[in-house]
Order: structure tokens, then sequence, then C-alpha cells
């Protein structure tokens, strides 16, 4: 006889585990989202450098494939996860077993560098993390749902609702804190923190075993269940839904890559205070944590009295703001691409229409996979559900991977286009950066072309051999222009931050120069990096305006899946 409950009680209040539950997931995602939120600029600027000889610095389209690789495997390890526990361990099991995989993840981080090869340390810590976490991801969720009976139902969206305020909280605080520690401690602390809370979670979710309705593992009767019609049923009922909840999650999930980036090249002085480029995705969790309450008890009851709000219609209003987020990103970066520095207002703007969308796609998706899906197969339905999030980040992967430029193994020298590089240099060295450069021609007789990146580069360029301009035969010169020193304000966090950042005292430690050194050391007043290939096909506003455009027709193709659908709602006894 188990000593566990194994079926919820006769309650008509809140379940005495949940606070455990909530409390496990503000610490887990504390971790997950403080790892992430430094991920994409740890891999382009500090990556190389974390080995005793510094290396090539990763391309920030790089960096954003590998980031949603990784966010993909995180999601789709769901499915494994799902196994273990709907048909061997139970959800319980399943959980405080990966939970300490994924603490030896985050140990993994945290001593990347000390020896051996640094970009084996971060595959490693990345790969146990995305066993831990993904495999945890659909335990806990459905976890959540178990503790309910029929009396209590009714507490259910109420709960998942703070279900997920609890993911926000703790990625808020995260997401504020560890990119401090990576620009003045550096990597060691800001991988090591998040990996100290994880453990702390797996604790607290230790102690409260004993409070919790552990549903036994359905065994074999699972896996009769997922191939009877009804399972069967159920998963092809829901496919639709899965796939244009994946072309959301292609582009939320960019808050953590392409946004930050493009975050890197705004003014980010905001409200007194001036933001890294990692820390504004905290925004999405402010804004969830005020907007979950407004919704719920405030506008959904409201906007029901007019047009009643079904589930399917959130989410349906949702993908349509979810575009109007990305187009809004897409202004921005076009005033970036004319060499302006728009104030970083523009994209927290952007941010509270994207967690709008999160709020009406996310959160009721998440629970309507739960009710829609057979008693013993809730873990397997709603991994699924996590498989969307996957498919989403790997189609974003496959985007960037595709657009872009290789560079050439082997580069034979052109002394007559490298001639008319250094006049253009000269020229907008005497001149400025708006001096014409296209009556220049290299040795092939193609003009120079010159473009505006953002306020601190202009890229001078030649089609190459080919005369096709964006491939790898490119060649050409950017030129960087130091980027403007404020004078840092006094906050309580000065006494806390040593004399330099992380990354200077590490560049001095490896006796390489900064971009301001370089300057100093030429004969002009920018950085001149030379280049053959590389960059990307789709740059600028455009690529911001593919994934609008795309995530407008997703969002007029799910109106009639959403008219159509027909389903039933299923909760534990």
């Amino acid at each position: 006889m188990s000593e566990y409950k194994t079926s919820p009680a006769d309650l008509e209040g809140m379940p005495p585990g949940v606070p455990h539950i909530i409390g496990n997931e503000a610490a887990e995602r504390f971790s997950f989202y403080g790892m992430k939120a430094v991920l994409a600029v740890f891999m382009a600027q500090y990556l190389h450098l974390m080995n005793d000889v510094p290396g090539e610095a990763m391309s920030e389209a790089s960096a954003t494939a590998n980031v949603h690789l990784f966010n993909g495997w995180v999601y789709l390890t769901p499915f494994l996860g799902a196994i273990l526990s709907d048909v061997f361990w139970g959800k319980y099991k399943t959980i405080i077993w990966l939970s300490l995989v994924y603490v030896m993840g985050h140990a993994a981080l945290a001593f990347m560098g000390v020896t051996g090869e640094a970009r084996w340390w971060l595959f490693a810590g990345l790969a146990l993390i995305c066993l831990g976490s993904g495999g945890i991801k659909p335990c806990v969720s459905a976890h959540v749902g178990d503790q309910f009976g029929a009396r209590n139902a009714h507490l259910l969206p109420k709960v998942f609702n703070w279900f997920y305020f609890s993911i926000n909280l703790g990625a808020m605080a995260s997401m504020m804190l560890t990119p401090w520690l990576l620009k003045w401690y550096g990597p060691h602390w800001a991988f090591g923190v998040p990996g100290v809370l994880m453990a702390l979670a797996t604790v607290v979710f230790w102690v409260g075993r004993k409070r919790f309705i552990h549903v036994p593992a359905g065994g074999r009767s699972t896996l009769a269940e997922m191939t009877s019609p009804e399972g069967v049923s159920t998963i092809l009922r829901l496919l639709p839904l899965y796939l244009f909840v994946a072309m959301f999650w292609a582009l939320f999930d960019q808050t953590g890559s392409t946004w930050i980036f493009q975050a890197q090249d705004m003014d980010r002085e905001f409200l007194g205070f001036e933001w890294l480029p990692s820390q504004v995705q905290s925004l999405n969790s402010l804004f969830v944590l005020t907007f979950i309450p407004l919704f719920a008890y405030v506008l959904y009851p409201k906007l029901s009295k007019v047009w009643p709000l079904t589930p399917l219609r959130k989410i349906s209003v949702g993908l349509f703001v979810m575009a109007a987020a990305f187009g809004i990103v897409a202004l921005v970066q076009t005033r970036i691409d004319g060499g302006a520095s728009p104030n970083i207002g523009w994209q927290v703007l952007a941010y509270a229409m994207l967690t709008a969308s999160e709020v009406m796609v996310s959160i009721v998706a998440l629970e309507f996979a739960y009710t829609q899906s057979p008693k013993t197969m809730k873990s397997m339905v709603m991994c699924f559900y996590l498989g969307a999030v996957a498919l989403g980040n790997f189609f974003t992967a496959g985007i960037n991977h595709f657009i872009e430029i290789d560079e050439p193994e082997k580069v034979v020298e052109s002394v007559g286009t490298k001639a008319a590089l250094e006049e253009a240099v000269a020229r907008v060295s005497a001149e400025g950066r708006g001096v014409k450069v296209d009556d220049l021609q290299d040795e092939w007789g193609n003009p120079l072309q010159a473009k505006v990146l953002n306020s601190r580069t202009l890229r001078i360029s030649s089609a190459g051999e080919d005369n096709k301009p964006r491939t790898q035969w490119d060649r050409g010169v950017r030129l960087v222009w130091p980027e403007e020193v404020k004078e840092e304000k006094e906050s309580w966090t000065s006494a806390l931050q040593p004399d330099t950042p992380w990354l200077e005292a590490r560049m001095d430690e490896l006796g390489l120069n900064t971009d301001e050194e370089q300057v100093e050391a030429s004969d002009y007043p920018f950085e001149v990096e030379w280049f053959v290939g590389g960059g990307t096909k789709l740059e600028g506003a455009a690529y911001f305006w593919f994934f609008a455009g795309l995530m407008l027709l997703t969002a007029i193709g799910f109106i009639p899946y959403a008219m159509k659908y027909r389903g039933k709602t299923v909760l534990q006894d």
C-alpha cells in the first residue's frame, strides 16, 4: 500500500500541496530564465574568451540559431519525461530525479572554462539542462491539475494563473540579476547562481512530498489509451492547435535572442535607469504579473458580457496581437537601419503587446491542453503542447541557419578591391559616414556599396567575383565607431561592483585590445574590420517583417479551426 495519497481529497478549498509546487516553480524558473537570459550574449561575446587561448567569436546569427536549438530541445525532451511519468515512475519521482540532472547541468555551465575546452562544457551543461528542464516540464504542470478533484475543480483556472504568476516572478528576478552578474562578475557567477536556485527548487519540492496527490503511473494502460480511438482522436483534434501555437513560440522566444541584439543598438536609458540589453526582457515578466489579474478579473468578465470569450477565442485574439508586437519591433529596426538610436521605450511597448498575447495564448492553451486530455494521458498531451514550443524554436533556428552567409574556406587576395575599399575608408574618415563611395569599383567592375547597419556601424562592400550581393564572396569593411561612454549613475549596486567589468578584465588578461584601444592605435576615428562573406541574407528590419507577416497569416488561418473545433473537458475524479 502506498504511503502517499493517490486521489484528490474531497475538498472545496485549495489542495495542501499547491504551495510547494508554486514555490518550486518560482525557484526553478529563476534558474532556467536566469541562465537563458544571458545565453545569447554569452555565446556571441564571452564564449571565445573562456579558454586560455582566445578563439573566434560567434556571430549573432549563429548565437540566435544555437539559442533556439537549445530551446527546441528543452521543449522536445518532455516526451521522455512524459513516458517516464505516465508509464513508469509517476510524476513525483520523475520530477525529483530529473531535477538532480538539471542541477548537474547548471554546475557544468558554472565551471565552464576552469579546465578543458569551454565549448564542450557548454554543450554538456546545456544537454543536461535540456534533459532535466525539459523532462520535468509536462510533469509539473500536470501535477498541478492532479491535486484537484470534482469539488474544487473550479479553482483550477485560478491556480494555473498563479502557477504562471510564479513562473514570471522567478523569471523577472533572474533576468534582472544574471545580466548584471555576467557584466561585473563573469560567467561563473552568472551561471552558478541559477544553479543554486535549482537546487533550492528541488529541496522545496521534496519537502512537500507527503502533501501531494501521487497519481500512479498508468503503465501499459497509458500506452493502450494513447493508441485507443479516444487517445488518437484527442491528439488529432489538438494537433492543429499545436501547429498554430508553434508559430506563436517561434516569435515569442526571440525575446531571448534577436530582441536582445536589437536592444544593444538602442538608447537604453528608461525610467531613470540604464538597462543592460539582456535585462529588458524582464519587462515581459513584470507585465505578466500585472496582466494576469487584470485579464482574469477585469478584462475577460467585461468582454464576455458582449462577446463570450471561449479559450479558442482568447487564443485567436492573442495571435493577432503577437503579429502587431513584431510589427512594432520591425518599425524600431527600420529606424536603427537608418542610423538612429531609438529609445528602449519602443521595445517596452512591444513587450507589453507581446505579453498581452502571451496571457491570451500561452496560459489559455496550457490549461486547454490539460482539460482536453484523457485522465492517464495528462503528461503526454501536455508534452505535445510543449512540443509545439520546440517546433517553433526549431523553425526559428532553421531560418537563422538558412539566412546566415558562409565565409569561404580559402580567400584569394584581391589587390584592386582592397585598394578601392581603402580609398573608401579614407573618404569616410575625412568627410564623414555620409560620403558617396559608389564611384569606386572593385577589380571586377562592380561599384562599392555603403550601408548603415546601426548608429555606430557602416558597412562598405564589394559584390565580389560572382557579382551578387550578400553571398560568401562579398568583400568589404565594417567601420565601427566607439560606443559613447555615459557617466554611470550611482546606485545601490555601485558598492557591489568591481572597478572593471569582467569582459574588460578578461581581455586585458588575454592581452587583447578593446574597441576603444584599437581606435586610439589607428589613424581613423573608428575601428576597421575586414571581412569576406559572413552576415545574413535577411538583415535588419526585413528579418522582423518576415516573422510579423508569418504571424499574421497564422492568426488568420486559426479562425476556421477555432470555429470548427469540438472537444470535451476531462478532470481527475
